[in-house]
């Protein structure tokens, strides 16, 4: 039986039998115990002091007796002001070994189990540049927590909505026309998105010098932005566009098409995977036609100019745009039109996740206001998983000025760093070209999205390349060394003593201090997975990973395994190996990392 459950329930007849205290099982919560004191799981007691009558050592005292009294697995206890230090037996953890042992998925629920279905939005990127060290969050981010989402039962489908339209995509398409002499990703050898992104940098720096020009010629700066040529020549592209314009449609899918060729090797080579693609393109019009609705209904209302908006001020917000004066489309809109069609294609959804900066936590807030004033009952299941910028040791990025960390040259110089510090330690002596090539990706990958990933997702992060790739510090590749060196022990066991079943009938009296802590981590697993779900935080696992890799890195060098004469003991310490082993493999797997089977 699981120990809270079956720790509960005998808590539970406690409190009834030496307070008259009626006490529901499932109310009753424990925590880690303190690492100073004795103890494998901690109950506060001080909720039950009171209708006890007694102080909090007292009650502690006495309920510390009758669970010994009456429950096989508490073995001691020790109370420590109000809390309530339980010692249980080895032979618990013993079983509970060979039943986590017998089981290659412990703690992981098969997708569909819940009979909870949620859709993870995550990447959205714009198609007038290529992805860049922001962009690595997010998708790591979406990915993690959709797999997350994944080994607690849910069916979860992996969406990413593409922003391919708009002033920003018709800034490079202007950009492209003036100055771009027909080049392609073909005649310049650039990868399809980085072409793009190069003509949104220089239609930037154009404008700007327009922008001076004027200003030099007596317009304020507002005005100068406003009436700049460029500027009036992006939006007179976006009513083109709108109106469906032949050569304006045509320049769009021809440069589009270089960005998703581009996307599509970024997303391979991060591991990370879509079930379904929107566009915006697609469903901007749905929206516009939420916006008549709602002006049908006076949820919303037009100015003069003919834009039209909301009034959010009796929700203590202020007033939003959703169509401009010219009849162009906003973002909300946008937002607005691919929410109902996610409603309307996934009538069974009972959560909508997406994944982006909290720089847009007031846009979400919003929208989702919005979707419940226009009487959708899904509104209220949508939630925003909002996380931190990421900046680098030199500070901020930038995109329109050309400064941001690219995605494709950071992987590449992670994996460049894991090559050079692999051939330093000599972790690849013994591979092939090809095999050494795919272990320094796997390396460099690792470092990167194990350094990103065990970051709170609400926090903003710094982002240093050096030490996310250290060998020994809490990072990926620490992890999958220590899971390779499991490996290469299972495996020359396996060679020496011919078996491949690690089970042992183990006397109570052998289980060691340091392996009875290795079992008490790993019997956290199933719940460490549950508390990264309900926290869409992947650093939960994240940091549980290290955790046990770093007991069992100590474990492995203190305890003689393969040495010790005892066969039973052998057995067993191969068989707490392989099984740390798997939860380190299924963890990082939940993180969107592999881990290589020998380094």
């Amino acid at each position: 039986m699981h120990l809270e459950h079956l720790l509960s329930q005998k808590i539970s007849e406690s409190l009834s039998s030496l307070f008259s205290i009626d006490i529901k099982p499932e109310t009753i919560g424990f925590q880690k115990t303190n690492k100073d004191f004795q103890g494998d799981i901690t109950l506060v007691v001080f909720p039950y002091v009171k209708a006890a009558g007694k102080s909090p050592e007292d009650t502690g005292r006495l309920i510390g007796n009758h669970l010994k009294e009456s429950t096989p697995e508490v073995i001691d206890y020790n109370v420590v002001k109000g809390f309530l230090n339980l010692v249980i037996s080895n032979s618990y953890w013993l079983d509970f070994f060979a039943f986590a042992l017998s089981k290659n998925d412990f703690g992981i629920q098969l997708p569909g189990a819940s009979g909870r279905t949620i859709m993870v939005e995550y990447s959205s990127p714009n198609t007038n540049k290529p992805l860049h060290l922001g962009h690595i969050r997010n998708n790591l981010l979406g990915y993690s927590v959709s797999r997350i989402l994944e080994a607690n039962g849910n069916t979860v489908i992996k969406t990413n909505l593409v922003n391919d339209r708009g002033i920003h995509i018709c800034k490079s398409m202007l950009a492209w026309t003036r100055w771009g002499n027909g080049e392609t990703p073909q005649s310049s050898g650039m990868k399809g998105d980085h072409l793009v992104g190069k003509y949104y940098v220089e239609f930037d720096k154009h404008y700007k010098e327009e922008v001076k020009v004027l200003e030099a010629g007596g317009k304020t700066k507002e005005e100068a932005e406003k009436q700049a040529p460029l500027m009036l020549g992006i939006q007179k592209m976006l009513l083109d566009w709108e109106a469906g314009e032949p050569e304006t449609i045509g320049l769009w899918k021809m440069m589009n098409s270089w960005v998703y060729a581009g996307f599509d090797i970024t997303y391979q080579t991060l591991g990370v995977k879509f079930d379904r693609m929107y566009y915006e393109s697609e469903t901007y019009l749905l929206g516009k036609k939420i916006v008549e609705e709602g002006l049908a209904k006076k949820v919303f209302y037009r100015k003069e100019d003919g834009s039209v908006w909301i009034d959010l001020t009796q929700d203590k917000l202020d007033h939003k745009l959703l169509l401009r004066a010219d009849g162009t489309s906003v973002y909300m809109t946008q937002d607005l039109g691919t929410a109902a069609e996610r409603f309307r294609e996934y009538s069974s959804l009972n959560q909508l996740i997406y994944t982006v900066g909290n720089e847009q936590d007031y846009h979400f807030k919003v929208l989702f206001l919005i979707l419940d004033k226009m009487g959708y009952p899904q509104a209220k299941n949508c939630y925003h998983l909002s996380y931190g910028m990421v900046e680098l040791p030199e500070g901020k990025m930038k995109s329109r000025e050309g400064t941001v960390v690219d995605a494709d040259d950071l992987i590449a110089e992670m994996i460049g760093t894991a090559k050079a510090m692999t051939l330093e330690l000599g972790k690849a002596d013994t591979f092939s070209e090809s095999e050494a090539e795919e272990l320094y990706k796997q390396i460099g990958l690792a470092a990167l999205k194990y350094f990103i990933l065990k970051v709170d997702p609400k926090k903003k992060m710094v982002f240093d390349p050096k030490e996310s790739i250290d060998f020994n510090g809490n990072t990926g590749p620490f992890i999958q060394y220590t899971y390779a060196r499991i490996n290469s022990l299972l495996g020359k066991a396996r060679k020496e003593l011919a078996v491949d079943s690690f089970v042992s009938s183990l006397a109570d009296s052998s289980l060691l201090p340091i392996e009875k802590e290795l079992l008490k981590i790993i019997y956290r697993f199933p719940e460490t997975l549950k508390s990264s779900a309900a926290e869409y935080n992947p650093g939960v696992v994240a940091n549980y990973v290290y955790e046990l890799s770093k007991e069992y890195s100590t474990y492995y060098q203190t305890v003689n395994i393969l040495k010790e004469e005892n066969t039973e003991l052998v057995l067993f310490r191969l068989g707490l190996s392989q099984l740390t082993g798997r939860i380190l493999k299924n963890g990082m797997s939940l993180l969107g990392i592999d881990v290589p089977e020998r380094m």
